[in-house]
């Protein structure tokens, strides 16, 4: 069984980013998608200290094995001051401990939205930099700026130009996970 692997890398309830995702899955067809909403998913703040003493949550083996297992797995980073939320650089923290292999050779389409006319620039210039030095391999990245103007929950992206932008890219996604 094949699927795609779909997450916000935010755990607010409120979360453009997953907004965002579950936009970009109601996009694909014919594929199954696992759609998960980090909400749903604490992990304890990463530190040598706890993973001696409690070890590697069910819940964490449980994603990276999906991540493994996934024929390509989109992401949307948060931005908190240009940077990736604490939240997602903790995951990768966890997941990389667990296995520094966890998303080696797997095709990500990576993607990042904000209420700003940057639109997560900066997350995503980071986050690509991390999940390369994992060994991931990035299909291409989407900005969704100024998300309350560019985005209405009925009819996803309504800015002509982004939502060419973003079907294209996520075209070429499919593209390679074939």
């Amino acid at each position: 069984m094949s699927f795609i692997l779909a997450f916000a890398g935010s755990n607010s309830s409120a979360s453009i980013n997953f907004e965002l995702v579950k936009y970009t899955c109601s996009l694909i067809g014919t594929e199954e998608v696992r759609l998960m909403n980090m909400s749903n998913c604490p992990f304890p703040m990463y530190s040598m200290d706890y993973e001696k003493e409690h070890g590697y949550s069910n819940a964490l083996n449980e994603f990276k094995r999906d991540i493994q297992f996934s024929r390509g797995v989109i992401i949307s980073v948060n931005e908190h001051n240009s940077y990736p939320s604490a939240y997602f650089k903790n995951l990768l923290d966890w997941l990389s401990r667990l296995d520094r292999d966890f998303i080696r050779d797997k095709k990500v389409l990576l993607m990042a939205s904000s209420p700003g006319k940057r639109g997560g620039i900066g997350a995503l210039e980071v986050s690509s930099a991390l999940l390369n030095r994992f060994g991931a391999h990035i299909v291409g990245t989407f900005s969704l700026p100024q998300f309350k103007e560019n985005f209405d929950a009925d009819k996803g992206i309504v800015d002509a130009d982004l939502a060419q932008a973003h079907q294209n890219l996520l075209k070429d996604f499919l593209k390679a996970i074939d």
